[in-house]
C-alpha cells in the first residue's frame, strides 16, 4: 500500500493506515523508501499483508473485521465525504481505487469492503493488474466491517517492456494539438529570426555605412552631423553590472539548470524514467550535483571579468543560490505537512541526505569550476576600452525604459511554450503521466532560440536609445518569462482545478514560485548569452576612434 488522499488534492496525501483500514494476516514487512527521490516525493510503501500466490487464484476470502468506534466513523465519513482515494503497487504497478461514495440526498455514507484484482501474467512476469471495488456497506457507528479480497490470473499477450502504456493516455496528448503548437512556435521563431537577421541586420548596416563616411568627413562636418545611437556608448557597453556578485552567481545558477534540464530531458527519452517511482526526481538530483562544475565555470569566470576581487563569497553564493531557495521552500511546506501529518513531510534522514549531498558533492565541484573559469577564461577581452567616467545616460521615450522592456521581452517567449506549461501542470497537478519528452525537447530548443532573439531586439534598442544598462536588462527581460508562467499557474488553480485547503494551496503556490524562478533563472541566462555574443560582434566590427 502506499498513500490515501483527497482525489482534487493530488499532494495532500496520508499514509494508507491513518484511516482505520486493517491488515491482512502475513507479516508486515514495515514501510521503507527505496530511493531519495521517493523519500522526497512521499512515497510510503508498506506491507497490506494481503497474501497472494503467483499464478495462484483466491476465491472471495475476508481477511480482518474493523469495530468502528466512534472515531473510526468519523474517520472513514470524512475521507468519503473528501473524495479519499488510495493508491497501491503490485510488482511496481501502481493501482488507484477509491475508499467509498456517499449519496447527498439521503446523506448516507458507503464504504468499499472488497478488493478484487485481475492479474495478467506473460510468461512469468506480471504485466497488467486491475483492482475493482465491490461489496458496499453503509457506515454506521458500532458496527463491525469485514474486508475481503480475491485473485484471479489470467494470460496477457502484453509484453513486459510495454506493461506501462496502459497508464499513458493518448488522448490527453492529442498529437494533433501539440503539433499545432509545436507549428505556431516554430513559426514564431522563423519571425523572429527574420526580425532579427533582416529588419535589425538591415539597421546595423546602415550605421555602419553612416560611420564608415564619418571617416571622409572633415572635422567640421564631424561637429555638425548627428552622431547618436549605440556607438555613442561605446565606452560604457562593456562596464561590469551592478551586483556583479549577485549577476555571476545568477548566471552561472542559470547556466546549470539549463544544462540539467537539457540532460533529464534526454535521460527521459532513453531511459522512459516515468516507468519508476521518483526516478525523475533522483535523475535529476544526481545530474544537478554532478554538473556543478558548469556553475563554477560560467560564473566564476564572469565575476573575474567583471573585476571581481572576493571570488570565494561568490563561489559560495553560486553554490547554494538554488538549493537554498530550494530547501527554504520545502522546509516552509515541511512544517505543513508535519501539521497535517501528511505523507509529504520529508524525513529527517533525507534532509540529512540532500545536506550532505549540497555540502560534500556541490560545493567542492562547485569549488573546482570556479577555479577553472577564473583561470581559463577571467581575463576581459572587450573590443572596446572602457571610460573612466560613466556617460549620462539621455532621457528617451517611455517605451525604451528597461523597466517596460524587462515587462514585455517574456510574452513572446511565454506565448511559445504555452501550450507545453498545460501539459506539464496537468501531469504534476492531476492524474496524468508525463511521457512525450520529445515534444518538450523541441518546446526546450524554440523557447531557446525565441528568448535570444527576443532580447537581441530589446538589448538593441535600448543600445539605440543610448542607455547602456544592457546586462541586466537583457537578463530580466528573458526572465520575466517566469512572471508570466507564474501568473498562468493562478488561473491554473482557480479555474482548471478543484484544489481546496491550506496544506493543497500552499504546497501548490510555494513550488510553483519555485519552478517559475527556476525558469526565470534558466531563460534569464539563455537571454543575456545570446545578447553578449551579439553586442561583443557589432562593437568588435564597426571601426571605433
Amino acid at each position: 500500500m502506499n498513500t490515501v488522499g483527497p482525489y482534487h488534492n493530488r499532494q495532500e496525501t496520508y499514509e494508507y493506515f491513518s484511516l482505520p483500514f486493517c491488515r491482512g494476516p502475513k507479516e508486515s514487512i514495515g514501510h521503507y523508501h527505496e530511493t531519495l527521490g521517493e523519500a522526497l516525493l512521499g512515497v510510503e510503501l508498506e506491507f497490506s499483508g494481503l497474501d497472494i500466490d503467483f499464478k495462484g487464484d483466491l476465491d472471495r476470502t475476508e481477511y480482518c473485521t474493523v469495530d468502528l468506534t466512534e472515531d473510526k466513523y468519523q474517520a472513514f465519513v470524512y475521507a468519503v465525504k473528501s473524495h479519499y482515494w488510495y493508491q497501491m503497487y503490485i510488482d511496481d504497478l501502481p493501482i488507484w481505487g477509491i475508499v467509498g461514495e456517499f449519496e447527498e440526498s439521503s446523506d448516507d455514507f458507503y464504504i468499499w469492503t472488497h478488493k478484487k484484482f485481475d492479474i495478467g501474467v506473460n510468461n512469468k512476469q506480471i504485466v497488467d493488474v486491475n483492482l475493482t471495488s465491490e461489496s458496499k456497506v453503509k457506515l454506521a457507528p458500532n458496527i463491525k466491517i469485514p474486508f475481503s479480497y480475491e485473485v484471479k490470473w489470467h494470460p496477457s499477450q502484453v509484453k513486459f517492456e510495454n506493461r506501462f502504456d496502459k497508464y499513458l493516455d493518448p488522448n490527453f496528448f492529442q498529437h494533433r494539438i501539440h503539433w499545432f503548437s509545436i507549428f505556431n512556435s516554430f513559426m514564431m521563431v522563423i519571425f523572429l529570426v527574420g526580425l532579427v537577421s533582416m529588419i535589425l541586420m538591415r539597421t546595423l548596416r546602415k550605421d555602419y555605412a553612416r560611420y564608415s563616411k564619418e571617416d571622409d568627413l572633415d572635422d567640421m562636418e564631424k561637429d555638425l552631423g548627428d552622431e547618436y545611437g549605440w556607438k555613442q556608448v561605446h565606452g560604457d557597453v562593456f562596464r561590469p553590472a551592478s551586483h556583479a556578485m549577485l549577476f555571476s552567481a545568477l548566471v552561472g545558477t542559470g547556466y546549470h539548470i539549463s544544462i540539467v534540464s537539457l540532460c533529464v530531458i534526454i535521460f527521459a527519452i532513453i531511459g522512459e524514467l516515468y516507468t519508476e517511482r521518483g526516478s525523475l526526481l533522483s535523475t535529476a538530483i544526481f545530474v544537478y550535483a554532478a554538473t556543478s562544475p558548469v556553475n563554477g565555470y560560467f560564473g566564476g569566470s564572469l565575476y573575474a571579468r567583471m573585476g571581481g576581487k572576493v571570488w570565494i563569497r561568490q563561489m559560495l553564493l553560486s553554490a547554494f543560490l538554488l538549493p537554498a531557495m530550494v530547501c527554504g521552500t520545502a522546509f516552509f511546506i515541511n512544517f505543513i505537512a508535519i501539521y497535517y501529518h501528511a505523507s509529504r513531510a520529508i524525513p529527517f534522514g533525507s534532509m540529512v541526505a540532500v545536506t550532505c549531498i549540497c555540502i560534500f558533492v556541490i560545493l567542492p565541484l562547485t569549488l573546482v569550476g570556479t577555479v577553472l573559469g577564473r583561470n581559463l577564461a577571467g581575463t576581459p577581452n572587450y573590443p572596446c576600452r572602457i571610460n573612466a567616467v560613466p556617460r549620462p545616460i539621455p532621457e528617451k521615450k517611455w517605451f525604451m525604459e528597461p523597466a517596460v522592456i524587462t515587462v514585455l521581452g517574456g510574452v513572446l517567449p511565454f506565448g511559445s511554450i504555452f501550450i507545453e506549461m498545460y501539459f506539464i501542470f496537468t501531469s504534476f497537478w492531476a492524474y496524468k503521466i508525463y511521457y512525450v519528452y520529445g515534444f518538450m525537447l523541441l518546446v526546450f530548443l524554440i523557447l531557446t532560440v525565441v528568448t535570444v532573439c527576443v532580447t537581441i531586439v530589446c538589448t538593441y534598442f535600448l543600445l539605440n536609445a543610448e542607455d547602456y544598462r544592457w546586462q541586466w536588462t537583457s537578463f530580466l527581460a528573458a526572465g520575466s518569462t517566469a512572471g508570466y508562467v507564474y501568473m498562468y499557474s493562478f488561473y491554473y488553480f482557480f479555474f482548471k482545478t478543484k484544489m481546496y485547503g491550506f496544506f493543497q494551496t500552499a504546497f501548490y503556490f510555494g513550488y510553483m514560485a519555485l519552478f517559475s524562478l527556476a525558469l526565470g533563472i534558466m531563460c534569464g541566462t539563455i537571454g543575456y548569452s545570446g545578447t553578449s555574443l551579439f553586442v561583443r560582434k557589432i562593437y568588435s566590427t564597426v571601426k571605433i576612434d
